[in-house]
């Protein structure tokens, strides 16, 4: 699968009973990887809203991805994101396999991406790039770094933090492969708005 595009996250307190229709209307607007992010205890739920999101990316021809969580992606067959003091990469791609699409959370370190490179990752993640509503004391990313990581990392790189439709562009045209969004997607009044987010976001990998 060709990482390219609008990376959706969850976020368990935004979308508190409308997980599912926001998520599948994310999918419909084109949204290619989808990371199910929920720190709770309760592993019994985490375990339904998983398998149910894996129901739907598969339906859209997207890829669920866990967020810290080796055993559960394991269990699920699907992929996952880990954060700088989640475990072990090399450790996950050795459980996952070499097909699972697995990320890195690198900060604004390029550093941080050469070795999560070594470690077999997939994908290296760099943000926060604005302010942001999810983790606002993140360290600070800028362009630079983006042209930077570019052209030292062969590997698709992911912008996320404070990304909205005005300032993604800007991401992109610096070689983030992928936007990562959670407020600027999910953070609508409607399942239809979130869906026109997305088909926005997916759009700008595409222009006409």
């Amino acid at each position: 699968m060709k990482l390219r595009g609008l990376y959706a996250i969850t976020d368990s307190q935004l979308l508190a009973g409308k997980l599912l229709p926001y998520v599948e209307a994310a999918l419909k607007g084109g949204a290619k990887l989808l990371q199910y992010r929920d720190k709770s205890t309760d592993d019994a739920r985490r375990l339904r809203e998983a398998e149910a999101l894996r129901e739907l990316c598969n339906r859209y021809g997207a890829a669920l991805i866990i967020n810290d969580d080796a055993e559960l992606a394991a269990r699920l067959g699907v992929g996952l994101h880990l954060g700088q003091t989640d475990g072990s990469l090399s450790v996950a791609r050795a459980l996952l396999g070499r097909q699972a699409i697995i990320g890195g959370t690198c900060h604004a370190q390029l550093e941080l991406a050469e070795a999560a490179a070594k470690e077999g990752v997939s994908y290296v993640a760099f943000g926060r790039f604005f302010n942001s509503t999810t983790k606002p004391g993140a360290p600070a990313a800028n362009a630079e770094l983006l042209d930077a990581a570019k052209a030292r990392i062969n590997l698709p790189i992911v912008a996320i933090g404070g990304v909205t439709l005005d300032n993604a562009p800007a991401l992109i045209a610096h070689g983030a492969s992928m936007v990562a969004v959670i407020h600027g997607l999910f953070g609508a009044d409607s399942a239809a708005e979130v869906e026109r987010r997305a088909r926005a976001f997916s759009a700008l990998f595409n222009p006409i």
